[in-house]
C-alpha cells in the first residue's frame, strides 16, 4: 500500500510532511495516513510533467499504446489486491470491486492503449495546388480530479485517453479515497512509464485541487464531482483560458411504461439505484411508474430492495456496502428526514441498519419514498442508496417529469414498444439513455452530461478529442499564387 505522492516517476513525501487519515467506512479504523499534497507539491510535479510531456507526446503512438497494454496487464495480474484495496478505501462490496470495478479499470487502459495509434487526422479538401492536413496534437501537461465513488475505474476514464494522446498528467484523487490511485501509479513505474508522465497528488480540494484548476502550467482540467464545485473550477479555470471539461451530477429519471417486462425492470431499477450504495452519479434516482403497474412493480421491488444483504464489503456475499464516508451518510440520511418533512412516504428503508455490528460504519438501508415530482428530494442529487417514486398516465407525462430538472445526464426507459422507446429516449434530456436495461458503461461508448451536469465527454473517440488540439497544416504542392501586390 503506498501512502506517499508520486511525482518524477518516484514516492516522495509532502514538501511540510503533512499527512491525511484515510478511513474504513466500514468501521472508521484508521487505514492509512497519506502524504497531503499542498500548492508547492502540485508545483513540483507540473514541473515533472512539463519535463516529460515532450519526449512523451513525441513517442511513437504504437509505443505509447504498449505502455497502456501492459498496465492494463500488471492491473489484471493485482486484481486481487487492488480489489480488496479498493473495498477497504471505499466500501464497495468486495463482489463489486472483483466482478465490475477492476475488470473495467484494466478493460478502459487496454481500449485506450488499442486506441493510442488509431485516433487519426484528416486532409481537407481545399484549394487546386494545396494539402491541407488537421492531425491532433496532445495539450502538453493536463490536470486530471478524481472523485470517491469510483477512484479506481475513473483513474482509468481520464488517464487512459490522456495518456495515449501523449500528454502528461497531474492528477488528484480525492483525499477519502486515494489508495487504488497510488497502486496504479505504482504498476505504471513496474510497466516502464517514463518519469514525470504520470504524477498523482492526494490533498484537499480547497488546496491541491484549486492550485491544478488555476496552474498556469496547466492546458486543461478534467474535473469529475458535484456541479456546485464543478462551478466553482470553471470560474477559476477561466483566469488562465484553460480548457475544462466536467462531468458532474445527474437525477436519473428511469421510466417504467405500462407494457414493460415487469421482472426484468425490478432487476434492472435495482442494480441502478443500489449498485455502489446508489453512490453514482447517473443512479436511477427517480423512478417514473405508469400508474396501472405500479402496485406490482412496488410490491416486487421494495421486497427486493428489503431483502438486499448489507454489510461488511470484505465479506463476498455482501451485496451492499457503507456509503464512503461519515459525512456522506449523514448527509444521504438528512435528505431522508427532508423528505418526511415534504409528506413523502418512505416505503421501504429510511435508517441506517439495526444490526449492532454495523453501528460504527456508513451505512444506510436501501430505501424507497413516494414523494411528488417537485419535492427537494427528487430535485435534487441524494447520492445514496434513495430512491423517489412518481407515477404518470401518459407518455407525454412522463417526459414532463423526467425533464423537470435541471440535471442530463442518464435516463432509462421500459417498454416493449419500439416506436415508443426510440421517441422517448430522443426526448429525454440527457446524455446517455438506456432502453430496457440501465447503468451499461463501456470504453467506446461516449459519457457526459448536458444542463447542470456539465459538458464533455468520458470514453470513445470523443475521449480522445477532449485531450488533443486539431492543427491545420497548410502545404503548397503546386499553387502558381500571383502576387496579391503586383508591384511587389
Amino acid at each position: 500500500m503506498q501512502t506517499r505522492l508520486f511525482i518524477g516517476g518516484e514516492f516522495v513525501d509532502a514538501l511540510d510532511g503533512a499527512t491525511i487519515e484515510v478511513l474504513d467506512p466500514h468501521d472508521g479504523s484508521v487505514l492509512a495516513k497519506v502524504a497531503e499534497a499542498k500548492e508547492a507539491d502540485v508545483d513540483r510535479a507540473v514541473v515533472a510533467a512539463q519535463a516529460a510531456a515532450p519526449a512523451w507526446g513525441r513517442m511513437a503512438a504504437a509505443d505509447r499504446g504498449r505502455l497502456l497494454l501492459k498496465l492494463a496487464d500488471a492491473i489484471e495480474a493485482d486484481a486481487d489486491n487492488l480489489s480488496v484495496l479498493e473495498t477497504r478505501d471505499t466500501g464497495h462490496p468486495l463482489r463489486d470491486t472483483r466482478n465490475l470495478d477492476v475488470p473495467r479499470t484494466a478493460a478502459t487502459f487496454r481500449y485506450f492503449g488499442g486506441m493510442a495509434d488509431k485516433f487519426q487526422g484528416s486532409v481537407v479538401p481545399v484549394e487546386a495546388g494545396f494539402l491541407d492536413y488537421v492531425t491532433p496534437q496532445p495539450l502538453g501537461v493536463v490536470g486530471q480530479i478524481v472523485p470517491w465513488n469510483f477512484p479506481v475505474m475513473f483513474c482509468s476514464w481520464k488517464m487512459g485517453p490522456a495518456l495515449a494522446a501523449g500528454n502528461a498528467i497531474v492528477m488528484k484523487p480525492a483525499e477519502i479515497t486515494p489508495m487504488s490511485a497510488l497502486r496504479i501509479a505504482e504498476l505504471a513505474a513496474e510497466v516502464g512509464f517514463p518519469e514525470g508522465v504520470i504524477n498523482i497528488v492526494p490533498g484537499y480540494g480547497a488546496t491541491a485541487g484549486q492550485r491544478i484548476v488555476t496552474h498556469p502550467g496547466i492546458a486543461k482540467v478534467s474535473f469529475t464531482g458535484s456541479t456546485a464545485v464543478g462551478k466553482g473550477v470553471a470560474r477559476s479555470a477561466a483566469d488562465t483560458l484553460k480548457q475544462v471539461h466536467l462531468e458532474l451530477g445527474g437525477k436519473g429519471a428511469n421510466i417504467v411504461f405500462e407494457d414493460a417486462n415487469i421482472p426484468a425492470a425490478v432487476g434492472g431499477t435495482a442494480f441502478g439505484i443500489f449498485h455502489n450504495q446508489g453512490q453514482a452519479c447517473i443512479a436511477a434516482s427517480r423512478l417514473i411508474i405508469h400508474e396501472s403497474v405500479a402496485q406490482e412493480f412496488l410490491e416486487r421491488f421494495t421486497a427486493l430492495a428489503a431483502s438486499i444483504k448489507v454489510g461488511d464489503p470484505k465479506d463476498p456475499s455482501t451485496e451492499m456496502g457503507p456509503l464512503t464516508s461519515t459525512m456522506h451518510r449523514d448527509r444521504v440520511l438528512s435528505y431522508i428526514e427532508v423528505a418526511r418533512s415534504e409528506g413523502g412516504q418512505v416505503l421501504t428503508g429510511g435508517k441506517a441498519p439495526d444490526d449492532p455490528a454495523l453501528a460504527d460504519g456508513c451505512y444506510i438501508e436501501p430505501t424507497v419514498v413516494a414523494v411528488d415530482p417537485s419535492a427537494r428530494v427528487a430535485c435534487e442529487e441524494v447520492f445514496g442508496p434513495f430512491m423517489t417514486v412518481h407515477t404518470f398516465r401518459t407518455d407525454e407525462e412522463a417526459l414532463q417529469i423526467a425533464n423537470s430538472v435541471d440535471y442530463g445526464l442518464g435516463g432509462g426507459l421500459w417498454t416493449n414498444n419500439l416506436s415508443r422507446a426510440h421517441r422517448v429516449a430522443r426526448d429525454l434530456h440527457a446524455g446517455m439513455v438506456w432502453i430496457n436495461s440501465y447503468k451499461r458503461v463501456n470504453p467506446g461508448s461516449p459519457f457526459g452530461g448536458i444542463g447542470q451536469s456539465g459538458y464533455g465527454r468520458e470514453m470513445g473517440f470523443e475521449a480522445m478529442r477532449e485531450y488533443t488540439e486539431p492543427k491545420a497544416v497548410w502545404v503548397n504542392v503546386d499553387a502558381q499564387i500571383p502576387p496579391f501586390y503586383p508591384r511587389g
